[in-house]
């Protein structure tokens, strides 16, 4: 009998998850063409559509009546910009699904590792090197090596302390996100006068973004997404631990490895691509798992649909309340923790209660 209501409360739950997700889907589809028409040129939904489906086809024809400059303001400036806004929301929410599971912590995020530091630290190092050598450093370049660098750091420091347990990865992680934060402070102090252009990089922003950012974010994150959704029933497990996911038969060295790597690279790429944009990958999962379901199954794909909403309406405000590009970052920060610390405070209550 319990069984059968086990399940019957599953399939509720799942209707439910695949009711928002369309909802989620819709939302997020006409966000993204209405967002194209927003900025300092305003531009019609009507000439908006017929630019990015005569581009996807082929068919200049559809946009002929429309000027060369809102054609160029549409497909290659706030396209891109809208798109990266979409990948790293899902891909940072995604990754912060699979770093609350396998960490067993409700509180880790995306950065917990110090990947933020990492990236941070690379691209740090590429912009003064920039400004003080007048040589080109690709920035994103440098900032995924050292991303990925971190998480081979903090991955060698676990073994070495005792094995990959979610205990040593954090101390491993706060270790090497120290000395890297130590690093990033002092070449603010060496780039002088041009520490701004550091400190804006850091902020996050999906500023300037540019087609060459979506082909390095869209392979990344989507196949990393889907990696996660095939094996998210050992996710689930080891959410439960790892002594009781190894005693239902899962392979806890191999899956933990395989999802640090998954949500590391995610994480990596997106950081590398727009800077550290803090809260979203904390707050989507924390809100679905306790409002919707804490099946990996269900949750991963419900954050990445959210996280992808959240950070395009987020950064569609950094537009339009200033003339100046606000940083996008600063306002998932600004936002995000005093509604962290609501959901946080309203779940203990809940669960007193009940």
């Amino acid at each position: 009998m319990r069984t059968d209501d086990s399940i019957k409360n599953y399939k509720r739950a799942a209707r439910k998850c695949i009711s928002f997700a369309i909802v989620l889907s819709v939302c997020l589809l006409l966000l993204a063409v209405a967002s194209v028409g927003l900025g300092a040129m305003k531009l019609s939904f009507g000439d908006v559509l017929c630019v990015i489906w005569g581009k996807l086809t082929g068919n200049a024809a559809l946009y002929s009546d429309i000027k060369a400059g809102e054609a160029a303001v549409v497909w290659d400036i706030r396209l891109p910009r809208i798109l990266c806004g979409a990948l790293v929301g899902a891909g940072l929410s995604a990754s912060g699904v699979i770093f609350q599971s396998i960490l067993q912590n409700p509180l880790a995020d995306p950065y917990t590792l110090g990947i933020s530091t990492g990236a941070a630290f690379g691209a740090s190092l590429a912009i003064m090197l920039n400004l003080l050598l007048g040589v080109f450093m690709p920035i994103p370049l440098f900032a995924l090596a050292f991303a990925l660098l971190t998480l081979a750091a903090v991955i060698a420091i676990s073994i070495r302390g005792g094995g990959l347990v979610s205990s040593n990865l954090i101390i491993a992680g706060i270790i090497v996100s120290s000395i890297l934060s130590a690093g990033i402070s002092f070449m603010k102090m060496l780039a002088g006068e041009n520490v701004s252009a550091i400190v804006f990089w850091i902020m996050g922003s999906l500023g300037s973004k540019h087609w060459s950012d979506v082909a390095l974010l869209a392979p990344v994150v989507l196949v990393g997404i889907a990696l996660s959704q095939c094996f998210a029933s050992d996710l689930n497990l080891m959410a439960l631990g790892g002594d009781t996911a190894q005693t239902l038969g899962v392979n806890v060295k191999r899956v933990r490895l395989m999802y640090l790597v998954i949500g590391s690279a995610i994480t990596a790429v997106c950081v590398s691509a727009c800077g550290v944009i803090g809260f979203i990958g904390l707050v989507v999962p924390h809100l679905l798992r306790f409002s919707h379901t804490p099946d990996n199954r269900l949750l991963l794909p419900l954050s990445s649909l959210l996280g992808a909403l959240l950070l395009m309406a987020a950064d569609n405000v950094t537009r339009l309340i200033s003339n100046g590009e606000i940083p996008v970052g600063v306002l998932t920060t600004l936002f995000g923790g005093p509604f962290f610390i609501w959901i946080f405070i309203r779940r203990r209550r809940l669960e007193s209660n009940g």
